[in-house]
């Protein structure tokens, strides 16, 4: 294989046997390498093709920026996923999780802080995903002397969860679609209204339906921890979207042989009040 381009000691741009252009990783393989040099493929790690001109454009412009530190930061965090994790991860979350990395130092160089709103979601349901966030931190501290605050740990964990769909999960991926669509659809059925897709609370709520469907395709079960009484004082509180969560719950039984927890339902209805509050009293529909 011979090189088009070097980004540094162990990433390097050339192309495979279909003239397809193809980014090659691997430890010390572009050492003292330069375009037209020939690349020893015993040193490959990991390969990205290139699909198109702008997967091209962008790949090549965060390998040329990013510092070669911070790609052998996410190698080590990677590899220790991968030996935590029961799923396999998509090899294009490696450029994802660097790109996410690089960004999360400078705001913090920068004095910049973030909060991650869905911390507490990430921390309860993916909680496998959110320890390895928490050894990412501690390795990037290693290796930068910077300490992320914690909401990165989650940010971290998302990445990771979103790694697990890979082109060939596709039909999972489709399946979360359908599932999330519906219930999005039965929201507007039930509220008899179309929901602000521009607001943080719809986006809040796209995601927690994206974790949700993805937990049932995983097989992944949530134990209640709810009590008689909370569970109560929300059904009362919020007896509107309390109903709709209820109408879901019933989709997801007779589609999908799905049973919720109770867990699952307060968070359904509360990110259906939230989602549809504003628009709610608009119309004068309130909980």
């Amino acid at each position: 294989m011979e090189i088009k381009k070097v980004f540094n000691n162990n990433v390097a741009l050339t192309s495979n046997e279909s003239n397809q252009e193809v980014v090659v990783m691997g430890k010390g393989l572009a050492f003292q390498k330069k375009p037209g040099d020939t690349i020893d493929t015993d040193k490959i790690e990991k390969t990205f093709i290139l699909q198109d001109k702008e997967t091209s454009e962008k790949l090549n412009q965060l390998l040329s920026g990013v510092s070669e530190k911070y790609l052998g930061i996410v190698s080590e965090i990677l590899d220790y996923a991968k030996s935590k994790l029961p799923y396999s991860l998509n090899e294009f979350l490696y450029i994802a999780l660097t790109d996410h990395i690089d960004y999360a130092i400078t705001r913090h160089r920068e004095g910049i802080s973030l909060k991650n709103t869905l911390s507490y979601e990430i921390r309860k349901y993916y909680k496998a995903e959110y320890q390895i966030g928490l050894e990412a931190l501690d390795l990037i501290e290693q290796h930068t002397g910077i300490r992320l605050e914690e909401d990165e740990a989650a940010s971290i964990a998302l990445h990771l969860v979103n790694g697990g769909f890979s082109e060939e999960n596709m039909t999972n991926a489709i399946q979360v679609t359908e599932i999330v669509n519906n219930i999005i659809n039965i929201v507007k059925y039930h509220y008899q209204m179309e929901l602000d897709d521009t607001s943080i609370n719809y986006e809040r709520f796209l995601t927690h339906l994206r974790f949700f469907a993805i937990r049932y395709i995983r097989q992944e079960k949530i134990e209640d921890t709810v009590d008689d009484f909370f569970y109560e004082q929300i059904k009362q509180k919020y007896h509107i979207a309390f109903d709709c969560a209820k109408k879901i719950e019933i989709y997801l039984r007779e589609t999908f042989n799905w049973n919720i927890s109770r867990d699952e339902e307060i968070y359904l209805t509360v990110h259906i009040s939230r989602v549809t509050r504003r628009q709610a009293n608009v119309d004068k529909i309130r909980d």
